[in-house]
Protein backbone atom coordinates (compact mmCIF):
# COMPACT_ATOMS: atom_id res chain seq x y z
CA UNK A 1 0.00 0.00 0.00
CA UNK A 2 1.32 3.43 -0.95
CA UNK A 3 0.42 6.30 1.39
CA UNK A 4 0.18 9.55 -0.59
CA UNK A 5 -0.49 12.67 1.46
CA UNK A 6 -0.60 16.33 0.46
CA UNK A 7 -0.19 18.92 3.21
CA UNK A 8 -2.16 22.10 2.48
CA UNK A 9 -3.78 25.11 4.08
CA UNK A 10 -6.91 27.00 3.11
CA UNK A 11 -6.47 29.76 0.54
CA UNK A 12 -3.23 28.37 -0.90
CA UNK A 13 -3.35 28.64 -4.71
CA UNK A 14 -0.36 26.33 -5.15
CA UNK A 15 -2.16 23.75 -3.01
CA UNK A 16 -5.11 23.65 -5.39
CA UNK A 17 -2.85 22.94 -8.38
CA UNK A 18 -0.84 20.37 -6.45
CA UNK A 19 -4.00 18.52 -5.42
CA UNK A 20 -5.19 18.36 -9.04
CA UNK A 21 -1.80 17.05 -10.20
CA UNK A 22 -1.72 14.50 -7.39
CA UNK A 23 -5.26 13.29 -8.03
CA UNK A 24 -4.56 12.77 -11.72
CA UNK A 25 -1.28 10.91 -11.14
CA UNK A 26 -2.72 8.75 -8.36
CA UNK A 27 -5.69 7.78 -10.54
CA UNK A 28 -3.29 6.49 -13.19
CA UNK A 29 -1.75 4.13 -10.61
CA UNK A 30 -5.02 3.18 -8.95
CA UNK A 31 -3.96 4.93 -5.75
CA UNK A 32 -5.85 7.08 -3.31
CA UNK A 33 -4.37 10.22 -1.80
CA UNK A 34 -5.31 12.13 1.29
CA UNK A 35 -5.22 15.80 2.09
CA UNK A 36 -4.13 17.17 5.45
CA UNK A 37 -4.92 20.79 6.31
CA UNK A 38 -2.11 21.88 8.62
CA UNK A 39 -3.88 25.04 9.82
CA UNK A 40 -4.91 23.52 13.14
CA UNK A 41 -1.78 21.45 13.77
CA UNK A 42 0.81 23.68 15.39
CA UNK A 43 3.71 21.27 14.86
CA UNK A 44 3.02 20.75 11.15
CA UNK A 45 2.35 24.46 10.65
CA UNK A 46 5.67 25.37 12.26
CA UNK A 47 7.53 22.78 10.21
CA UNK A 48 5.95 23.32 6.78
CA UNK A 49 4.34 26.80 6.68
CA UNK A 50 6.90 28.14 4.19
CA UNK A 51 6.93 25.05 1.92
CA UNK A 52 3.24 24.41 1.18
CA UNK A 53 1.98 22.37 -0.47
CA UNK A 54 4.06 19.39 0.62
CA UNK A 55 3.92 15.92 -0.90
CA UNK A 56 4.63 12.99 1.40
CA UNK A 57 4.83 9.46 0.09
CA UNK A 58 4.92 6.75 2.74
CA UNK A 59 5.68 9.45 5.30
CA UNK A 60 8.72 10.90 3.52
CA UNK A 61 8.69 14.43 2.09
CA UNK A 62 9.16 14.02 -1.65
CA UNK A 63 8.23 17.44 -3.06
CA UNK A 64 6.94 20.89 -2.15
CA UNK A 65 5.63 24.13 -3.69
CA UNK A 66 5.04 22.98 -7.29
CA UNK A 67 4.61 19.29 -8.07
CA UNK A 68 6.09 18.25 -11.40
CA UNK A 69 3.70 15.69 -12.95
CA UNK A 70 6.50 13.63 -14.54
CA UNK A 71 8.49 13.49 -11.30
CA UNK A 72 5.34 12.64 -9.33
CA UNK A 73 4.54 9.73 -11.63
CA UNK A 74 8.10 8.44 -11.28
CA UNK A 75 7.89 8.68 -7.48
CA UNK A 76 4.58 6.83 -7.46
CA UNK A 77 5.95 4.13 -9.77
CA UNK A 78 8.97 3.65 -7.48
CA UNK A 79 6.78 3.50 -4.37
CA UNK A 80 4.41 1.00 -6.01
CA UNK A 81 7.09 -1.59 -6.71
Amino acid sequence: MVDVEVLVKDGCHLCERALATTAEACAEYGLEHRTTDITHDGALLAQFAEELPVLRINGAVRDFWTFDPVRLRRLLAEAST
